[in-house]
């Protein structure tokens, strides 16, 4: 008998997007840096990454780039 090999994609497969909020605010010049994510300004003087996030591994990798830059990381959240 043969075995058919199915692939499926399910929720844990797509990239997930995630909101990281950091304390200060970071200069424009970083956007290449964080890839897909999204820089955004608060008035209340945070900054606000948001954008994909293909799996775990990833996201370490976004947040040893806070660590590196010596920014406070306030939240990190799913969406």
């Amino acid at each position: 008998m043969m075995s058919e090999k199915h692939t499926f994609i399910t929720e844990q497969d797509a990239p997930r997007i995630y909101q990281i909020r950091l304390e200060d605010h970071l200069g424009r010049q970083w956007t290449d840096w964080f890839d897909s994510l999204t820089i955004t300004l608060t008035d209340d003087g945070y900054t606000i990454l948001t954008g994909p996030v293909v799996d775990q591994a990833a996201l370490h990798g976004v947040l040893k780039k806070v660590r590196d830059l010596g920014l406070t990381l306030i939240s990190v959240n799913p969406q």
